[in-house]
């Protein structure tokens, strides 16, 4: 045997040589979206009053509770996780308002309302009776949610994982290659939905006109062979 050709390799058939030059792999991300409009809210109202004497505090707040339920009674069924059976009492103390003077005790009676509600048509008379009764409230984005959060979040994931394998076909298009199959895939589990627009007016009267439109996001990072 002539030495030289001792260490020859087998050749590779050229028909093969593209499919190996030309078979790799693609990372890219995804990235999808939806926008709803919350159709329930968490709601909080707060009784409270002040006296030196605590039982007269209390009492205060008792018609307060009293004159509540009496004017939600039409929509107490529709009031879901609903709570006000605890009072709170504690003491401050005011200081005097002399250089000198005696400071004083005062008694802090509080009791909050807190339930949710699915029909948002009820929110402004809820409004109403509280400020009515001069309940203390805050309103804001957090308080609004979608009761179809979870399959809404599903939604932009099933966008996002489109969304990757519509950028891969186009790259490996591009490539004159074919996107295949998934190697790997990262989801971002965040879902946080992004406020897009709240119309609310904090003043003396309440009266919110639209809780605006949100978007839940999600995005994947994913690997798929090309062919």
């Amino acid at each position: 045997m002539n030495g030289r050709n001792r260490f020859l390799l087998p050749l590779i058939p050229l028909a093969m040589a593209p499919a190996l030059a030309l078979a790799g792999e693609l990372t890219l991300t995804g990235e999808g979206s939806v926008r709803y409009e919350p159709d329930s809210a968490r709601l909080q109202f707060t009784a409270s009053a002040e006296d030196p004497l605590a039982k007269k505090a209390s009492e205060q707040v008792r018609q307060q509770m009293e004159k509540w339920r009496e004017g939600i009674e039409a929509w107490r069924d529709q009031l879901a996780d609903y709570s006000d059976a605890r009072l709170n009492l504690y003491t401050r103390t005011i200081p005097p308002a002399e250089r000198g003077g005696q400071a004083t005790q005062q008694a802090v009676a509080s009791q909050t309302v807190s339930f949710s509600i699915s029909d948002l048509t009820l929110l402004n008379p809820l409004l109403e009776q509280a400020q009515a009764l001069g309940m203390e409230y805050n309103l804001g984005p957090q308080q609004f949610y979608h009761s179809g959060e979870q399959q809404l979040e599903r939604e932009a994931l099933a966008a996002a994982i489109a969304d990757a394998r519509s950028r891969c076909e186009f790259v490996a298009a591009e490539l004159q290659q074919s996107c295949g199959e998934v190697v790997t895939m990262n989801i971002n589990s965040g879902y946080r939905p992004v406020p897009m627009m709240m119309a609310e007016s904090r003043a003396a009267q309440d009266v919110v006109t639209s809780v605006g439109i949100r978007e839940i996001t999600a995005s994947v990072s994913a690997t798929f062979t090309l062919e």
